[in-house]
């Protein structure tokens, strides 16, 4: 029997080769309205999309406002998907994100429509379309690295890995004592090296992938109004409603602490927008780095007045096959960082 991935291939043939469309970039870059503008453009060509959310936290129930959720008018305008599918204290990972978004994704080409992932979580983006596995774990092997780190030291872990998958340890921190652990319980787990869990920049689903640009300078001033409109428009509130059932994976969303911080009395109400739209930045600029490792994504910048046009001219090129054989090089020549799977 196939696989997803496998059926999916088969059905995007069958449909003229119309791939999914992956709309990545950092946050506040307007990557929602362009989904939107994109289904709304092919809905006028005949063509149905729907979008599938690629957002770690926006897959959380009542975390609207910090998470800059589509709002009801925008989902009312494109159905989206994988949005207000588990409680905070549940716990999303890559993993099972993975399995969700190909299952959606599959559903979707069932009924002829074409997929938009849209989102600003970079691993979890590029699970959904990409050749990319995730090793299983074993608390007790864990634990007990855990126990030897501590007994022998994090430098002694390292040399243990240099010696089982020396092509791991070249490419990872031997200062970062959990991600050696995490790489030897793989091993342990496996049976194989972890450098084999290598995330590759290879399709198994066909997809065009469109990122959004923006220069520095406005990309902060959009973070700071945002950050400005969350606060005065029920953020506060919203985490105030939330926190009793927050689990951990949901409370490292950005700006929930902050909050938490702030209805805890430890900081003012100023100092909570300066720390969240410092962290803000920052997560952008980490964005950015992440999304610039991959040499598939079309840069589009955000201003642009043409920027839909650019967009679903790059979506027919692709569809047409005209970028297929540079995508399918960009393995052989794109620096991996095993430091991303975990």
């Amino acid at each position: 029997m196939p696989s997803d991935t496998e059926r999916i291939s088969e059905q995007t043939e069958r449909n003229g080769g119309r791939k999914v469309v992956s709309i990545v970039g950092p946050t506040a870059s307007g990557k929602t309205g362009l989904g939107i503008a994109i289904a709304k453009a092919l809905a006028a060509k005949g063509e149905r999309a729907e979008i599938i959310n690629a957002d770690a936290y926006q897959m959380y129930k009542g975390m609207d406002i910090g998470t800059a959720k589509a709002s009801p008018e925008e989902q009312a305008e494109v159905k989206h998907h994988l949005i207000d599918i588990i409680e905070p204290d549940d716990a999303m990972s890559v993993a099972r994100f993975q399995e969700l978004a190909r299952d959606k994704i599959a559903e979707l080409h069932d009924r002829g429509v074409r997929p938009i992932l849209v989102g600003g979580s970079g691993l979890y983006a590029r699970a959904a379309i990409d050749d990319i596995s995730f090793p299983g774990t074993d608390p007790e092997v864990r634990k007990r690295l855990e126990e030897r780190e501590k007994t022998e030291g994090a430098g002694a872990l390292f040399d243990e890995l240099k010696a089982k998958d020396p092509e791991a340890a070249a490419r990872m921190d031997p200062h970062n004592p959990r991600r050696t652990i995490r790489a030897l319980e793989v091993i342990e787990v496996t049976g194989r090296p972890y450098s084999a869990s290598l995330p590759h920049y290879r399709y198994v689903i066909p997809t065009v992938q469109i990122g959004l640009d923006l220069p520095r300078e406005e990309l902060d001033r959009r973070i700071d109004v945002r950050t400005k409109h969350m606060l005065e428009n029920g953020f506060v509130e919203e985490v105030e409603r939330i926190r009793p059932r927050l689990g951990i994976t949901a409370g490292k969303a950005l700006g929930y602490q902050q909050v938490i911080d702030y209805l805890d009395g430890l900081c003012d109400l100023n100092d909570t927008f300066m720390s969240i739209a410092q962290k803000t930045k920052r997560l952008a600029r980490k964005q950015m780095g992440w999304f610039g490792r991959d040499p598939r994504i079309h840069w589009l910048q955000a201003l642009n007045p043409a920027l839909l046009d650019n967009a679903m001219a790059i979506i027919e090129h692709a569809d047409a096959g005209d970028y297929d054989a540079i995508d399918a090089q960009a393995d052989a020549y794109t620096q991996h960082h095993l430091g991303d799977i975990s």
